[in-house]
């Protein structure tokens, strides 16, 4: 045997086991394999796919990490519409969708039904070919949803190869992406202390993840799916019903909703509304309702559509949230680390849910003034179905002239300096990085993991020097001295030193993590680090202009001119002196070289290249003075294509661009190949 052939069969058993472990792990919810064994398997597969990377294949579990980042989302079309369901929100309203059905087929009654909770979250169509998926999109209008394959492929619950040999040729399967509710707890806590508003629900949560540009965003919010349909193109399905079917996507490696249940007759289902009702409390989901479902296959395919809009054969029996009534007596401000002025109301303490509600989101001003919602108002709040308590509206005919309109502040709140609402954005910003109100979050975000990953400063430490007086932004972290700590409480000679220690080695961090670390709006991780790349000096940055800075791949004209206003900002200026002066001096390791051998050209990149990643490759063009672009067009003057490229391809050889490979890129900005 081959080198090479080992290699693969080597490739093969690894794929299995890991995808086995995923399957156990994430789905059956009983793993058998230790975390550590399988950070071994995969680190092995991992290197074996780098040393042959003609092996490497979209379906390896190694890709779920996600692809580069993209710079819009695509179209798709689905093969067959994506419906959606009719509601009935009483008994009476499901009693009389099974007579409409009735009149329509008499062999309704009594042929049984399928139920499945109702997930709240957002669909998708998956489309697999000879068992391979090969795209993923969003539900869009029913007829057209946008492509987030890189995204859908980041989810352990989206088997890339299904298991089996008894699926259709060609088939699209549907399911719900939905947020854990214990993953949206924790990704709103880090939003909340990133100074970021938190999501109003889960829904909109998975909805907005799985629209990233960023696969690895998507990924690292832990999303989950469960498929409950599946729409066969090519082929026949391998069931007689609903039922069956949900059995058929569990065989095939998809999770199915857990308490599905199948009923002879209408009247089981009825009896059993209350214990769904009362199960849904106990999820670890959100849902609204239970699906009902004609079981038999040819009963749905006799009922048909409604309008070309919702199927016949199923409605969704939704259930009223529960409300509750208080008076809200203020709105008031929360400062978050970046600045955002983000509105709450101030309860009169109701019960909802079992929970006691003091407080409740208000979203944004423009929601606010959308809802007229006024300080002194009765108003509605609603928990169910909504994780973070949310005003729903105000009882009007309850008013007694007394409610005052909340009036957005010109100011801030905490620190007075004026606040600025830039264009197309919600919400409004204090731009002074030494605001009070902001400045406890923003040093704990400073001193973090991953930005200047400061040991020992965490936030009760933090708390602790501002109370005191020893600091009041970051910069004075780096004149404080073992003398300035040992007098404060739960600080020793020892302690004192290695903080004082931590402090001074992080002057040694890359620009990326400083820039992360400053706080600067719509700058996270990935656009630190793209800026870094780019410019790599803080002087430099700081001297660029918006359109210097908009050149940069995968900065927008938004984060451009947030980085501009960041450093014009007279308070933020000064801060960044400060840091200067105390020794900062950040460099960034991984900067592109730059010349000109490409100065003022456009190009695309495509498809997938045999050594270098996309950022790779981007870096490359960009150092050699040329700029990179996401479409093709006659400006366009090459396009550097690889492995599996797609329509900027065909669109390149319809207009006669250049179409060139990674060896002649290389050649062309001085390296060789």
């Amino acid at each position: 045997m081959t080198a090479r052939n080992a290699a693969a069969a080597r490739i093969n058993e690894l794929r299995q086991a890991i995808d086995r472990a995923n399957r156990q792990y994430y789905i059956e919810d009983a793993p058998e394999l230790a975390d550590a064994e399988y950070d071994r398997l995969f680190r092995e597969l991992q290197a074996l796919e780098r040393d042959h990377p003609d092996l490497l294949t979209p379906d390896s579990p190694t890709q779920r990490i996600g692809s580069e980042p993209a710079t819009a989302l695509t179209k798709h079309a689905h093969l067959r519409p994506m419906l959606s369901l009719a509601n009935a929100f009483s008994a009476e309203e499901l009693t009389a969708w099974e007579e409409r059905n009735a009149r329509l087929n008499p062999d309704v009654r009594g042929a049984g039904y399928t139920t499945e909770i109702k997930i709240d979250g957002a669909a998708v169509c998956l489309t697999y070919a000879r068992g391979r998926l090969t795209v993923g999109a969003t539900r869009g209008n029913g007829t057209i949803g946008e492509d987030v394959t890189a995204n859908l492929r980041t989810i352990p619950d989206v088997p890339l190869v299904l298991e089996g040999s008894d699926h259709p040729p060609l088939m699209e399967i549907r399911g719900e992406v939905y947020f854990p509710i214990a993953a949206f707890r924790k990704l709103n806590r880090r939003r909340e202390a990133d100074g970021d508003p938190p999501f109003a629900n889960p829904r909109n949560a998975a909805a907005g993840s799985l629209r990233q540009l960023d696969p690895a965003t998507t990924r690292s919010r832990r999303l989950r799916m469960f498929a409950f349909h599946v729409e066969v193109i090519d082929g026949e399905p391998p069931a007689r019903t609903h039922h069956e079917m949900l059995a058929v996507l569990s065989r095939w490696g998809f999770p199915v909703e857990a308490h599905h249940r199948r009923f002879p007759d209408l009247a089981a289902v009825q009896a059993a509304i209350p214990e769904f009702e009362h199960q849904l409390a106990t999820l670890p989901f959100e849902a609204d309702g239970v699906v009902v479902k004609v079981d038999r296959r040819d009963l749905q395919e006799d009922l048909g559509v409604v309008g070309g809009r919702e199927p016949r054969w199923a409605i969704a029996r939704k259930f009223a949230p529960e409300v509750a009534v208080t008076r809200l007596n203020e709105i008031r401000i929360n400062v978050g680390r970046t600045g955002a002025l983000n509105p709450y109301a101030v309860l009169e303490p109701v019960e909802v849910g079992g929970v006691t509600v003091s407080s409740a989101t208000l979203h944004n001003e423009d929601l606010i003034a959308q809802k007229d919602i006024r300080e002194g108002d009765w108003v509605e709040i609603v928990r169910a179905g909504e994780v973070i308590p949310q005003v729903i509206g105000p009882l009007r005919e309850r008013r007694t002239g007394a409610e005052r309109p909340f009036t957005p502040p010109a100011a801030c709140p905490a620190c007075g300096e004026p606040v600025v609402r830039p264009p197309d954005e919600v919400m409004r910003y204090c731009v002074n990085a030494a605001c009070p109100g902001r400045i406890f979050e923003a040093i704990v975000h400073y001193a973090g993991r991953d930005a200047m990953d400061i040991r020992g400063l965490g936030s009760e430490r933090v708390r602790q020097l501002l109370d005191a007086g020893r600091i009041r932004d970051v910069s004075d972290l780096y004149r404080l001295t073992p003398e300035d700590l040992i007098t404060l409480d739960r600080f020793a000679d020892q302690s004192a030193t290695q903080l004082v220690a931590a402090i001074a080695d992080s002057m040694t961090r890359p620009l990326a993590l400083l820039l992360f670390g400053l706080g600067i709006r719509h700058v996270g991780k990935n656009v630190a680090q793209l800026l870094a790349r780019r410019f790599g000096t803080l002087a430099t940055l700081r001297a660029a202009d918006q359109e210097a800075i908009g050149e940069v791949p995968g900065i927008g004209p938004t984060i451009a001119a947030a980085v501009v206003e960041f450093f014009a900002t007279p308070a933020n200026a000064e801060l960044v002196d400060r840091l200067i002066a105390a020794g900062i001096a950040p460099e960034e390791p991984n900067v592109a070289p730059r010349g000109d051998a490409l100065a003022g050209q456009a190009y695309v990149l495509t498809g997938t290249l045999p050594t270098l990643s996309r950022a790779d490759a981007a870096a490359l063009i960009e150092g050699a003075g040329g700029r990179v672009t996401g479409s093709v067009s006659k400006k366009t003057d090459a396009v550097v294509a690889g492995a599996d490229a797609g329509s900027k391809l065909d669109r390149a050889r319809d207009l006669g661009v250049e179409i060139i490979d990674e060896a002649e890129l290389l050649r062309r900005v001085g390296r060789e190949a």
